[in-house]
């Protein structure tokens, strides 16, 4: 068992939130000249070499049942979209307002949890998910006055990520997850490149193949390399601890996002986003703490719930 070294946990889930940012940095700065598609494969292609390297390293077969391979077949659907909306929304929106609201992204499964799970929830949560909404809501609105709809890129993305969640977590359940990463990579990749024939064919800029020229090649192995890097320092680091105790540690991300954002392209959250962002982080965190207080209540005697208002 690895889930006793929770702060081996703690560092690695750090590790995935410095790292993370430079991928979506690199994807900003590639899509300013290469069409999403472009950017999602180099993506796709990285992870799928890289877990399939790791899965035959650590003797894993890639092998799933039928059940599991429609699943990832639909989990990889999700996947793409949701790449697709954060990729697409870097070319409007500061890199740490896009990150900022895609992390609507736990309130929305929140809720799609309770209503198609039967997650029990209780009304503190849910006060705490809908400031979440509005930490959100302020920091779309200076985005929305300068870009219009475009804003809301990262919203959908979001949604798509929340389901693909939902879905991860009924995989989890029969499918290594190293395996689960490779198939989901490969299959990424075989609904792409019919996607992009088709682009090619409807004259579709987004969907089409260009050959990246000069500095493209940079961004789109600095998308490959620090994305698979941080998947990989995620998946470790939940492999060491519960995701209870290193989801909270998710939310630096927002913050290293700001700096790259900054340090990159000189691009910083207003004072609204940065107000917004605020309430984005302390209404996550205390549903996470919730979260966590409630499985620590249902551990504790009969006798003792009594006496504690959980919900």
């Amino acid at each position: 068992m690895t889930h006793d070294r929770p702060v081996l946990g703690i560092v690695l889930m750090i590790g995935f939130c410095l790292t993370i940012p430079f991928s979506d940095a690199f994807a900003k700065l590639a899509g300013a000249s290469l069409p999403l598609a472009v950017l999602i494969l180099a993506r796709m292609l990285a992870q799928g070499a890289a877990m399939t390297a790791l899965a035959r390293a650590q003797g894993v077969s890639l092998r799933l049942t039928r059940r599991a391979f429609w699943l990832t077949v639909i989990r990889s659907v999700l996947n793409l979209v949701g790449l697709a909306a954060i990729f697409g929304s870097f070319r409007f929106l500061p890199l740490a307002d896009a990150i900022a609201i895609a992390y609507v992204m736990p309130f929305i499964l929140f809720f799609l949890g309770h209503y198609f799970m039967g997650e029990v929830v209780g009304w503190r949560r849910v006060v705490a998910a809908l400031f979440g909404f509005v930490g959100t809501v302020l920091v779309i609105q200076p985005s929305f006055a300068a870009v219009g709809l475009a804003a809301l890129l990262p919203v959908v993305g979001a949604f798509a990520f929340a389901v693909f969640i939902l879905v991860t977590r009924v995989l989890a359940q029969e499918a290594n997850a190293t395996a689960l990463q490779a198939v989901s990579g490969w299959v990424s990749i075989a609904m792409m490149v019919p996607l992009m024939g088709l682009g090619s064919a409807l004259s579709i800029y987004d969907l089409t193949f260009v050959w990246p020229q000069g500095a493209g090649w940079a961004y789109l192995a600095g998308i490959g390399f620090f994305g698979t890097v941080a998947h990989l320092l995620m998946v470790q680091s939940l492999a060491h601890a519960p995701s209870s105790t290193v989801a909270p540690i998710q939310y630096l991300e927002i913050p290293m996002a700001a700096l790259v954002s900054w340090w990159i392209f000189r691009e910083f959250p207003n004072g609204l986003a940065l107000l917004g962002i605020g309430i984005i982080l302390c209404a996550g965190l205390y549903i996470l703490w919730r979260e966590r207080a409630v499985m620590l209540m249902e551990a504790r005697p009969e006798a003792d719930q009594v006496r504690w208002v959980a919900k």
